[in-house]
């Protein structure tokens, strides 16, 4: 069993913060990507390297998945997905930075792990991972009032 939780950003220890997801957004559209071994949609996001702020992964992994040039980046919150043994009352948390990102400019999608960026009304249906992304784009959602209804668009391609 997986659940998402969050908490502000100074009631987690920053060296236990292993991710930084960023929901982004260009021209009024959310962007996905996906990756180039994957059929699936996933936040833009990855690990955090060694001697790196988690700031610091939010904007090197906002250019490498998304080719983002110029943006806003504003923290939202701290997760944390917490995985449960079936077999045994033990479990996992592991923490990451959740941000926002108003995304001005794009520019050449770096040739990385990232194969396709989409720009989408809404959350797309094929996700990457289903039971942890519904959860951080709510989040997103709530906090800077955005439309976080279930149509969805037509999706736009532009990688």
């Amino acid at each position: 069993m997986m659940k998402v939780n969050f908490y502000k950003f100074n009631e987690i220890d920053d060296y236990k913060l292993k991710f930084a997801v960023i929901m982004a957004r260009y021209m009024n559209q959310w962007i996905f990507v996906k990756h180039k071994e994957r059929d699936t949609w996933e936040i833009p996001g990855g690990h955090r390297e060694e001697n790196e702020s988690i700031k610091d992964t939010a904007n090197r992994e906002l250019r490498e998945e998304t080719g983002a040039i110029k943006f806003k980046l504003n923290p939202v919150n701290i997760y944390s997905v917490v995985r449960e043994s079936n077999d045994t009352d033990e479990y996992d948390e592991s923490y990451g930075a959740l941000f926002f990102a108003d995304i001005e400019e794009l520019g050449e999608l770096p040739n990385l792990e990232i194969g396709e960026i989409c720009l989408f009304d809404n959350q797309p249906k094929n996700l990457t991972y289903p039971s942890i992304q519904p959860h951080l784009f709510n989040k997103v959602c709530r906090i800077y009032t955005l439309d976080d209804g279930a149509s969805i668009n037509k999706p736009i391609s532009i990688r």
